[in-house]
């Protein structure tokens, strides 16, 4: 397994390597200037003292005058050390030099140029001036070096001090790590502490106490679940066990034993049967999707489970009414299976004599509603939040119904999901209608 990067020695290695090359373009910059800047120097100072030589050249009217012009050369170079010059008539007639000054390895800069001599217009002097510039070039050595160290030493404290900083800058996270190692399922809803946490953490420690919020909600509810499934699964097995054991604590005929099997049968089909329902929230609650197939009438299939409910409506002195139509691609038998769910949630609740109203409705985005609407008590509205959730019933009549564990909504939720929709109710003015949307994938015509 990959080893996870550490964020710290990321940071410090980056700013470490920042810093080298900020500092390495600064000081490089500095140093081309500082050369450039010499290099000018040395020019403008070769310019000038040619200048001045042609000057004292221009000033000899005649060849006698040669001495006076040396000895001015001479008084001119003194305290220049650095420079050289020599003067030379035709190819090789040496009318003035400086004495050497350069030491061997020397570097040194040539400056050549042509003077017209004064007392012989056709005659040209060949002057050439040396620059020793030693002295610079071991200044920018050592300007070199200086800004070497600087830039190396610049990029150490810089890397050090970043890396105390980094370290430093992520100390908060640190202690959320601690605020969430020292979280139990007993104190899993505790949001963390994040007042004193850096602007940038905010969100992540919003989004963290609301993910804890959620978590404390569905370990409640799961404890809750468990509770429940509990309290479904005890009494009718409590119910098997005792019949059982008085069915087996004396002889009895085949007649007896028959009816002792049929009532034990009806306990397991209820058994059977909430199993089933909650392994179908499980399926769903992990996200599998409903296997779409096309529907060319949503009316015929709520028609067939109408149909199916006739006897209990009849039992229960109520008729069903369909309006609407609608088409697309569902799953049928979930639809059939949340449509039976409500119409058998309407009958139980539905007053002698109502109507029950199935509507469809489609919009023109194809999405359709489906609801189911019976004449009856209102439900509080404390209740109407919950009215899906697992296991949950409004109020003790409803809890010793026959077949009646409380899942019937919750699938409906479910089957809701799946289609990419939701689920709603409303109950006011002696009126309750609950539903389910779907998002299909045709639109109506």
């Amino acid at each position: 397994m990959r080893n996870p990067r550490s964020l710290s020695r990321w940071l410090s290695w980056w700013l470490a390597v920042l810093a080298s090359l900020g500092l390495g373009l600064v000081c490089s910059i500095v140093y081309v200037g500082a050369s450039l800047n010499l290099s000018n120097k040395q020019t403008d100072e070769l310019r000038h003292k040619r200048d001045i030589v042609r000057h004292l050249v221009g000033e000899i009217a005649t060849r006698d005058a040669l001495p006076s012009l040396r000895h001015k050369l001479d008084d001119f170079f003194v305290g220049h050390a650095n420079l050289e010059l020599r003067l030379i008539q035709g190819s090789d007639a040496l009318l003035y030099a400086t004495p050497a000054r350069s030491s061997p390895g020397a570097i040194l800069r040539r400056d050549e140029f042509e003077i017209s001599v004064p007392w012989s217009p056709t005659t040209m002097l060949r002057a050439e001036l040396i620059l020793d510039s030693s002295a610079d070039a071991l200044l920018l050595e050592q300007l070199a070096w200086t800004l070497l160290a600087s830039a190396l030493g610049g990029a150490a404290a810089i890397s050090v001090g970043g890396a105390w900083l980094v370290r430093r800058a992520l100390l908060p996270v640190r202690d959320l790590a601690r605020q969430a190692a020292a979280l139990s399922p007993e104190s899993v809803g505790q949001p963390l502490d994040g007042s004193a946490q850096a602007q940038e953490l905010q969100p992540l420690v919003t989004q963290f106490n609301a993910l804890l919020v959620r978590l404390n909600r569905a370990y409640q509810q799961l404890e809750g679940f468990n509770a429940d499934v509990a309290h479904e699964l005890r009494t009718p097995l409590a119910t098997l066990i005792g019949e059982t054991e008085l069915a087996l604590s004396r002889q009895r005929d085949v007649a007896e034993l028959r009816d002792v099997l049929g009532s034990n049968l009806e306990d397991l089909q209820l058994l059977a049967g909430l199993v089933n329902d909650m392994l179908f929230l499980s399926r769903a609650d992990r996200g599998e999707r409903a296997r779409r197939h096309r529907v060319d009438s949503l009316a015929e299939l709520v028609s067939e489970v109408i149909e199916f409910h006739e006897a209990s409506m009849q039992e229960a002195g109520v008729t069903a009414r369909l309006r609407g139509d609608g088409m697309g691609t569902v799953d049928a038998g979930l639809v059939r299976r949340a449509l039976s769910n409500l119409l058998a949630n309407a009958t139980r609740f539905a007053e002698r004599g109502s109507v029950i109203e199935v509507d469809i409705k489609q919009d023109a985005d194809g999405r359709i509603c489906l609801s189911v609407s019976n004449t009856g008590p209102v439900i509080p509205p404390e209740h109407l939040p919950r009215l899906f959730d697992r296991f949950y019933r409004v109020d003790g009549a409803r809890e010793h119904r026959d077949h009646n564990h409380g899942l019937g909504l919750a699938i409906v939720a479910a089957i809701a999901r799946m289609h990419g929709g939701a689920t709603f109710v409303r109950s006011a003015a002696g009126t309750t209608s609950v539903g389910l949307t779907m998002t299909v994938m045709d639109s109506c015509s």
